[in-house]
């Protein structure tokens, strides 16, 4: 068994290549090629995990790269992405090159190399804003963002493989991660940074919509789960920890932990255009449950307020703290 990680420099991505390093598994890490050779967070890996990894640098969008990535592995898990959503309202055409050419270079090189199993990453921005909670994978699909039209559309594109030519392909759906490492364009680490470096009167974008954060432990895992199990295949699997957050509350309780008192900001940069706002988002996580023997292991408040606690002792580490930019707004 033999593993290809694409995104494995990214957040979600370094995470679980070290963690499927750390159970003995064969890894090949596929990161974005650049002229720095950065391997992205994996260079902050110990030896005893990069000593491990043989790493491919490459390009999602070509598909000779990627099927020589490939050449040779039995499973892929395809992470790579452009996952930004103010980005893509600025560069809509880089998500379709990057999210939906980049999935059927995948898709397309595992049929050809008979590879034993492929798992797509999802979000569950492609829900758009609930219509009914909490969201099953029946729920019907939005595109409020170019992003997560994107999206959708290698989420498809993945699936007419696995109906047109059994090509072996799980989906996996997270809802929304967080977790050390995460860019500050996401809403928690905007928040303890922000903290962290001494701003009381933060800056956030609306505060009203509501979230499922699945710390990125659980997250890791659930990827694990669905490439170990036969019956994923050809199926749709949510991973979210059931527990509805706002991020007004979220702020707040980030706060409380980190024991300041917050004002908050409205930083009209940071809004969305107010049809393409998610304003709910709450996940219903038991077929992953019932099929991958999957549970959140932050789930609820309690677990919640753990994950947190966990996010926050990352960030408010010097060496990490000094790699963000806290006072400028990142798309």
């Amino acid at each position: 068994m033999k593993i290809l990680v694409t995104g494995a420099d990214g957040f979600i991505g370094s995470h679980l290549t070290e963690e499927l390093v750390k159970r003995g598994y064969n890894v090949k890490a596929f990161v974005n090629y650049n002229s720095f050779n950065s391997w992205g967070w994996l260079d902050q890996s110990s030896m005893d995990v990069k000593s491990q990894l043989e790493v491919f640098a490459g390009d999602i969008r070509d598909p000779f790269g990627v099927k020589q990535a490939m050449v040779g592995c039995t499973h892929v898990l395809h992470l790579a992405a452009l996952i930004a959503i103010p980005y893509s309202y600025h560069s809509p055409s880089t998500y379709i090159d990057t999210n939906i050419v980049g999935t059927l270079n995948i898709v397309q090189a595992a049929k050809e190399l008979n590879v034993d199993k492929v798992v797509h990453t999802s979000t569950s921005e492609v829900y758009g804003t609930a219509l009914y909670v909490p969201i099953d994978e029946d729920h019907p699909l939005q595109g409020q963002s170019p992003y997560s039209a994107s999206k959708i559309g290698a989420d498809q594109m993945a699936l007419s493989f696995y109906r047109s030519f059994e090509t072996p392909i799980s989906v996996i759906r997270p809802f929304n991660t967080y977790g050390p490492r995460q860019s500050a364009r996401a809403v928690i680490p905007t928040i303890i940074s922000q903290i962290a470096n001494g701003i009381h009167n933060i800056k956030l974008g609306s505060v009203t919509p509501t979230r499922d954060f699945n710390y990125v432990e659980d997250t890791v895992n659930g990827f694990i789960s669905v490439m170990e199990s036969d019956q994923s295949i050809g199926e749709v699997i949510n991973i979210g920890s059931n527990y509805e957050v706002s991020i007004g509350e979220t702020a707040d309780t980030i706060a409380d932990i980190m024991g300041v008192k917050l004002v908050i900001e409205t930083d009209e940069d940071r809004l969305r255009p107010e049809k393409s706002e998610v304003e709910r988002l709450w996940c219903n996580n038991q077929k992953a449950k019932d099929l991958l023997g999957w549970e959140p292991m932050f789930g609820q408040k309690e677990g919640f307020r753990r994950g947190l606690q966990a996010t926050i002792n990352w960030f408010t580490d010097e060496d990490n703290l000094s790699r963000y930019k806290a006072d400028v707004y990142n798309l």
